[in-house]
């Protein structure tokens, strides 16, 4: 018969296991969701969210040369910059499959926030700016979401 502690520590093994297995199936399905919405693998581009003192930055670029991947990247930058100032945040909802912290509020002030793309080597970025603070607050809270879910790197703005 096991003992006690074999059979508790075998139980804890299970259920962090099963936990990570379930966190695992929900990144992958939002990778999946993210390939639809942007035409590109998830897993070969590279996500980056800064908050900046006026907003913040997407940078999506692809990680190897890909010339049809970029131009999916761009191509997707700049409609999701469409959709934003238009206060249209339907893609990061289906993405996510859940409406994304701070988007109400980017909705609400869109006539504040400029969206603006730009293209980089193997994709591009997307400026967000606005001067006005609750704007900015929402745009950083829409950016931390996105790098907690993506598990992606960005700067992160550490107000006083």
């Amino acid at each position: 018969m096991l003992a006690r502690s074999t059979i508790l520590a075998l139980l804890a093994t299970f259920a962090s296991s099963s936990t990570a297995a379930a966190q695992d199936t929900s990144f992958a399905a939002m990778q999946m969701r993210g390939k639809v919405a942007m035409g590109v693998d998830q897993y070969t581009s590279i996500h980056k969210f800064d908050d900046l003192s006026d907003g913040g930055r997407i940078e999506l670029q692809r990680d190897r040369d890909d010339s049809v991947g970029t131009r999916a990247i761009r191509d997707h930058l700049r409609a999701i910059s469409v959709a934003f100032s238009t206060g249209d945040f339907s893609t990061p909802a289906f993405v996510h499959m859940q409406a994304v912290p701070g988007t109400t509020v980017m909705a609400r002030k869109r006539a504040v926030i400029r969206y603006s793309f730009r293209e980089l080597p193997r994709g591009g970025e997307l400026l967000i700016v606005t001067r006005d603070t609750s704007a900015v607050a929402a745009v950083h809270q829409f950016l931390a979401f996105q790098r907690g879910d993506h598990h992606a790197a960005g700067h992160v703005m550490h107000e006083p």
